[in-house]
């Protein structure tokens, strides 16, 4: 059997908890008690774990990984695994644990959170966007808990966030047809209430616009985000009198689509029109003929998210409400 903390205890007549403080070299435990309890520790090559030396400390060394982990979750919302990638690497590297938390199924997730808080399992929470309401930042806020939320909240100005910045993705596409002097252009893009969208959307316009290339209406349509939407979209686009010389898709599957209708109107990538979408996952591997991508590495974000929160522990006043990674071009 192994040797325990409590077998440590009971061999140098103290208690645990005067074990652990020793562990952790607390200043409050006298040099004898010090004494005594090393050399039961040498005595029965005890090795202490990482819960025995963080028991006093008052931390766990654990970071909660909040988010939804329903079915097809992973088809539906790719980028939260690399995510929750970049986080969990980072924060092994740190000496963290990251335990991963689905709420998917519960019907009062505020609870799950208290409960995480109230019996202190974690010193802080990763929450991705996608599950983070008011009744729970209220609460995070309310205790003080260390937190980072993976995307711009609509709502509760005093939470912590880290995001990409998707007005600046869509700066990036029209810079890069503008700088080849592409015109005219279309977007087609997710419903107008749709906040990715309606900022990538926002960004390529006011690029277009500096550059004196107003987009008329008719050269943007808005979609509720099917590959047959995307498809539709583009044959209307391409058979227009002056069609476009530069279809852009706010997301992967309605690129899909429009690649069928590119593809089935003989048209030719780059030569006979510029094709672009944002993002690289899920679908632009097996996209034909291949878009030039504007990508942005969540890999880098969920690095990032983890050093804030780390930051956040040591110092739990500090506000953080951060942009992360620039948008990078992948031409096809």
């Amino acid at each position: 059997m192994p040797i325990t903390i409590k077998d440590v205890a009971e061999h140098a007549g103290v208690s645990v908890s005067t074990v652990s403080k020793v562990l952790n070299d607390w200043k409050t435990i006298s040099q004898s008690t010090k004494d005594k309890v090393n050399n039961s520790i040498k005595e029965l090559n005890y090795t202490p774990n990482s819960r025995a030396v963080s028991f006093a400390r008052g931390n766990t060394r654990n970071i909660i990984y909040l988010t939804s982990l329903s079915k097809d979750e992973a088809y539906t919302n790719p980028h939260m695994f690399d995510i929750m990638c970049g986080v969990f690497t980072r924060l092994a590297s740190g000496g963290y644990t990251m335990t991963l938390m689905d709420i998917s199924d519960d019907i009062h997730p505020k609870e799950t959170v208290a409960g995480i808080i109230a019996r202190k399992s974690a010193d802080g929470i990763v929450i991705h966007g996608s599950v983070i309401n008011e009744d729970i930042a209220n609460l995070i806020i309310s205790n003080s808990f260390p937190h980072i939320v993976i995307g711009h909240p609509d709502f509760n100005e005093r939470l912590c966030w880290v995001d990409t910045n998707h007005l600046l993705a869509g700066q990036y596409a029209a810079e890069y047809l503008s700088q080849r002097d592409v015109s005219p252009v279309s977007f087609i893009g997710g419903k107008r209430t749709e906040f990715i969208s309606h900022e990538r959307e926002r960004g390529f316009r006011t690029i277009m616009l500096k550059y004196h290339k107003k987009i008329p209406p008719e050269y943007v349509i808005h979609t509720s985000s099917t590959w047959e939407e995307g498809y539709a979209a583009a044959k209307k686009l391409l058979s227009m009198k002056e069609a476009p010389k530069a279809i852009v898709c706010e997301n992967n599957t309605l690129a899909v689509g429009a690649a069928k209708a590119i593809s089935e109107m003989g048209l030719k990538v780059p030569d006979d029109i510029f094709f672009l979408t944002f993002d690289i996952y899920p679908y632009t591997t097996i996209i034909d003929p291949k878009p030039t991508i504007i990508n942005i590495n969540v890999y880098d974000m969920g690095l990032q998210a983890a050093d804030m929160i780390i930051r956040k522990i040591d110092n739990p006043s500090l506000m953080i409400q951060s942009y992360t990674t620039l948008p990078e071009i992948v031409e096809s």
